[in-house]
């Protein structure tokens, strides 16, 4: 790492940046955690970027880049294709400066993302079945029009200003070794390192910044390994808001010189990252903005320090929150459902609910089913889903239900 190479970036870019989100942004809080701090034996705060104007730290890069048009760009407008928490900065910046936005998102966007995006004020047309597709159509439109791309990370002014998060965190945790955050693109992670390398080389110290990527949308490990952009040929997660499937350029540029490492964790870890944080600290925060949290709690980064975690954004989709508080309570062992064959006879039903109530797991729906391609003459499929305290109750119960003869297979 060199933190004095001639990047693209700089920490003066990043300051000038901060001087213009002064009267546009909020200051968003640092938090303690005392819970996620015991757990990995050190001190943990949350920068809360989910209680940014919103919702995400995304409105600090789009009002930059959008702050900087000349009066003859503004008057063309501008364009920005997202799945929700750059839509929704461009649309915030766009009505602080009166710039007229056309914003395409994928069809099939969470309605909520949707619906904010509009209310802030820009036009919004659906096109593509995913971030990609939209982007090409939203530079087409660009090209064909004149209006102003705002791509959502491959851009200076986007870095510089995501990076006075950074600025931010320093002020409020002096002391912060280690700055962890999620990366789609690379437009925070990069900026974020500008500023932070930068201000711990004149302070005469070392800061660590790490990034974290969704394991099924991580296209910096390959890319970093191969000192090239390495695009991913499928783009699987949950999170979202870091589904991106080739990094860019300009960021690829800085993050390959500065940041520290950038690691991946699962989709089971990330929803129970995500029911830690609705439990133990009251945040609601969306996947992306939670894999910070699941490289900690995986204990994928040792020797942390003092750590700040970024929780990029709060725009979760209640639909998505729904399977993704069910995910995680069954990763954690707390919710099982589970399936069995049995005779159909009177009584094999209350056999089950006696030896799930004598294992103090509570019942929360049955599906008894007595036709289907699997099913014998005779038999009947139960499936039943269980509330259970942990992995060790859950093989518990299994046990309970196997020395009655019964065969249950886990399903969830």
């Amino acid at each position: 790492m060199n933190a004095t190479s001639d990047l693209p970036v700089t920490l003066a870019d990043v300051e000038q940046a901060r001087e213009l989100l002064q009267e546009i942004i909020a200051l968003t809080p640092i938090e303690s955690s005392r819970a996620l701090g015991r757990m990995t034996g050190s001190e943990v705060f949350f920068k809360c970027e989910n209680l940014q104007r919103a919702g995400s730290f995304k409105v600090r890069g789009a009002y930059v880049r959008m702050a900087r048009l000349s009066p003859e760009e503004r008057a063309r407008g501008v364009v920005a294709a997202s799945a929700g928490n750059h839509a929704q900065g461009v649309a915030v910046a766009a009505k602080a400066l009166g710039i007229k936005a056309r914003i395409y998102m994928p069809v099939g966007v969470a309605l909520p993302k949707l619906a904010a995006t509009r209310g802030h004020g820009a036009e919004v047309v659906l096109h593509g079945y995913n971030v990609d597709e939209s982007l090409a159509e939203a530079e087409r439109y660009a090209n064909e029009t004149g209006a102003v791309f705002v791509h959502p990370f491959n851009n200076v002014d986007v870095v510089a200003g995501q990076g006075t998060i950074g600025l931010e965190i320093l002020d409020q945790v002096p002391n912060v070794d280690t700055i962890i955050m999620g990366v789609g693109g690379g437009g925070l992670l990069a900026g974020v390192a500008v500023a932070v390398k930068a201000r711990a080389k004149e302070l005469g110290r070392e800061i660590r910044v790490i990034g974290v990527q969704a394991e099924n949308a991580a296209a910096y490990p390959p890319s970093l390994a191969a000192d090239a952009l390495v695009p991913l040929k499928k783009v699987s997660t949950m999170a979202d808001g870091i589904a991106v499937g080739r990094p860019g350029q300009l960021p690829f540029s800085i993050i390959r010189e500065l940041v520290d490492d950038v690691i991946t964790v699962s989709e089971d870890s990330l929803a129970r990252a995500l029911i830690f944080l609705l439990e133990r600290s009251k945040m609601v925060v969306e996947p992306a903005g939670a894999v910070g949290v699941a490289a900690l709690m995986e204990g994928k980064i040792e020797n942390p320090g003092t750590t700040a975690v970024i929780l990029s954004g709060g725009n979760i989709d209640p639909m998505l929150m729904l399977k993704v508080i069910q995910r995680g309570l069954a990763a954690a062992g707390r919710f099982m459902t589970v399936r069995m064959m049995l005779n159909d006879r009177p009584g094999s039903l209350a056999t089950i609910s006696r030896i799930i109530a004598e294992n103090d797991a509570n019942v929360t729906g049955v599906d008894h089913t007595r036709v289907g391609g699997s099913i014998s003459m005779g038999d009947v499929s139960i499936t039943v889903n269980l509330e259970t305290k942990g992995h060790e109750h859950c093989e518990l119960v299994l046990t309970a239900l196997r020395a009655e003869g019964f065969q249950p297979i886990v399903v969830h």
